[in-house]
Formats: structure tokens, sequence, C-alpha cells
């Protein structure tokens, strides 16, 4: 009988940079993949078409679930966590996959994993042991805790799975799929194709441009003033940007309005800025590779342009505490030390390529070990060697 792995997707970027292992999870003979859908990827504003784009790769999809509480606030970010487990605990019930795969440190992967604990599935954990410096560092590792499999990115993040009172025996360092996804994506890229997506002025890509990914930090209540400081910062560099739109966590809604706002009413500041929502993950690599600055507070800054050699301003306390490599400079959020540093990094040009967080064949790596893995599902403390 085959393996019965289920796989929730929830967000843009997971199923981007999972597709690889989806695919080869989906390929494997003796594994069963059941995909199921929730979160902002079945929502048009931050996801346009991805539903429809898997649809179409032949995945099935045992189940799309509207789980968000709109508002891009605490209370309905809090809210949609708890619709989250009272949705996918009833397809699980019904689906019974002896594993469910669960990536990084999102909210809603948070209360699936509790629904699956709950109902004794399996939990396989992608990217446990990071460190960050917002709420998703306490999420993750409170999955990792209830976690069966752990697959994470780079050494540090073994030894704190570790420290953390997990089996040594179901600890694997797979490195990072995003990186993986980075090394193997096709990196030619048209001006056409990039502004086929978002709206505002064209932008030449064979011509120096910097891109943009600042999400909220959900434990910080200024994030309207940190988004205005970046934009400024920016605006003065006087260069065509790409700009993505930030991601549905709480403090969302604040920094969306206060976009459209520079848009409207100061549109000198954003008179080089085209504005994306969601673009397929290789063309967001492809992007990467071409850029010449990121700025921002996305992982991607941390794990993909290491790879890429990508020069990184990482603004604020998104990613505090992330392993990175020489490329990113940290900084402040104010806006003359933004400017500064980014200034830098352009006058630096690319980096040497780092591998802190690549290892070849990432993806299947975890696929063997999801097909040939000894099962279980009541988890022991480990400590001093014994459980």
């Amino acid at each position: 009988m085959k393996r019965k792995i289920c796989f929730p997707i929830t967000n843009r970027a997971y199923y981007g940079r999972s597709q690889l292992l989806i695919k080869k999870l989906h390929a494997h003979p003796d594994l069963d993949l059941d995909l199921m859908l929730g979160g902002s990827i079945l929502l048009d504003k931050y996801s346009r078409h991805i539903a429809d784009d898997i649809e179409a790769e032949g995945f099935n999809i045992a189940a799309s679930l509207f789980n968000v509480i709109e508002g891009g606030n605490h209370v309905a970010m809090a809210k949609t966590a708890c619709l989250t487990a009272l949705e996918f605990t009833n397809s699980l019930h019904t689906l019974q996959p002896d594993v469910v795969v669960i990536c990084g440190d999102r909210f809603e992967q948070l209360a699936i994993a509790m629904a699956a604990a709950y109902l004794n599935i399996t939990i396989a954990h992608i990217e446990g042991g990071d460190v960050t410096g917002s709420i998703d560092e306490s999420v993750r590792h409170a999955i990792t805790k209830l976690a069966h499999l752990h697959f994470v990115t780079n050494a540090d993040a073994e030894r704190r799975v570790r420290l953390m009172g997990e089996d040594p025996r179901y600890v694997f360092n797979t490195g990072s799929l995003d990186v993986e996804l980075a090394s193997n994506a096709r990196t030619e890229i048209t001006s056409e194709r990039v502004n086929g997506y978002g709206v505002g002025p064209a932008i030449d890509i064979s011509r120096p441009y910097v891109m943009v990914v600042q999400h909220p930090v959900t434990t910080e209540r200024d994030n309207r003033e940190h988004l205005e400081t970046t934009v400024r910062a920016v605006a003065a560099l006087d260069l065509p940007t790409i700009w993505f739109w930030p991601n549905p966590d709480a403090g969302t809604g604040e920094m969306a309005d206060r976009l459209r706002h520079l848009r409207e009413i100061h549109s000198a500041l954003t008179a080089k800025m085209r504005f994306i929502t969601n673009v397929p993950a290789e063309d967001f690599v492809a992007m990467l590779a071409h850029a010449s600055c990121l700025v921002g507070n996305s992982s991607a800054g941390i794990k993909e342009c290491s790879f890429l050699g990508t020069p990184v301003v990482n603004v604020g306390l998104r990613q505090q505490g992330r392993l990175a490599a020489a490329h990113v400079a940290h900084v402040g959020y104010g806006s003359d030390e933004i400017n500064a540093a980014i200034k830098s990094q352009l006058a630096h040009g690319r980096y040497a390529p780092s591998h802190i967080y690549y290892r070849a064949n990432a993806s299947q790596a975890i696929v063997e070990v999801l097909a040939s893995a000894q099962l279980y599902t009541q988890k022991r403390f480990f400590e001093n060697g014994q459980t």
C-alpha cells in the first residue's frame, strides 16, 4: 500500500519554494500525494490564478478551504488560525493521511500541525530550528515540538532542534528548498515579462534596478512608519524599483493603505516604482538574480540571495538572528541609514555565491525519508542520549 502524504499549502511563497519537492512526491511510486489549499493562496489579491496553475500541473487537490478572516490585523490573524484548525481538522479526519508536511513558520501551518497532532498523524516539519526576529520564531519552535520528522536547512538549525529535545534519529539536515530552487531555476527573463506583472512604470532589467520585499513585523506596532522610511530611502536613489506587495500577516492592512496613499498623494516618491503582488517562483528568482540590490525583510534576501550573490539590505528585526552570509547588510529603520547601506551595496556589486543554505538535491533527500522512515506519533523528550 502506498504511503499517503498530505501537503497543505497556505501561502504563495511556500508553493513556489516547494515545487521541486511536490513534483518528486507526486512522481514517487510508493507515495500518494494529496494537496490541501487554504489561506492566501486562494485569495486573488495575493495569489491570483495560482490554484489554477497547481491543478494544471496534475496534482490532486484533496480540499480547498477558505479559512482567512480579512482585516490584516492581529485579531484577524488570531481568528484565521482558529478557523484554520477547524477547517483542516475536518479535512484531515476525512483524508486520513500517514504524514502531514508542514513548512516553515506561518501561523496557519501551526494550526494545521496542532490539528494533525490531535488526530495522531505523523508530522514532518521543513525549516525548523531557524532563528528570526518576530513571533514567527515562536511559531516555528512550537511546530518543531509537535513534529516527528525534521528537515532543517543548516547545521545551526539542526543543533537547535536537537537542543529542544528532538530525537537525532529524526533530524535531517537537507538544506534549503528555496536555495535548491534558485540553483535550478532559469535566470533569463525579459523586460516585457517583468512588465506584464503589476502596475507602475516599465522596468528595463538590462539596467540597474532595486527590488523591495518588506513584510509587516507582527510584534511591532509601527509597520506603517517603517514602510514609509523605506519608500523614502529607496526613492532618494532615483533608480527603477520593483516593489512586491506585503504578505497577509497582521499589519499588512496599514502597510497596503500607506503604499496606496503614497502612490496617490505623494506620487513623486513612487514615480520609478513598479508594484507587483505575485509572480511565478522562477520569475521571482530571475528578478532577484538580475537585481542590483534587494531591500526589505524577506527570507529570500537571506537564503536565495546567498546563492545568487545578490547584495541585500535587511531592514529591521524580522530576520534578526537568522544565519546570513557576507552579502547581507543589516540596518535599522532610519531612512538615511537604509539609503546609505543601499548605496554601499550598489558600490560593492555582486558577491561570490555562498553555500550556507545549499545542499544538492535537498528535495530528493526529503522524499527519500518520507518514503522510507519508520512513522510514529507518540513523542518523547530526548535528553542526554535517552528518551
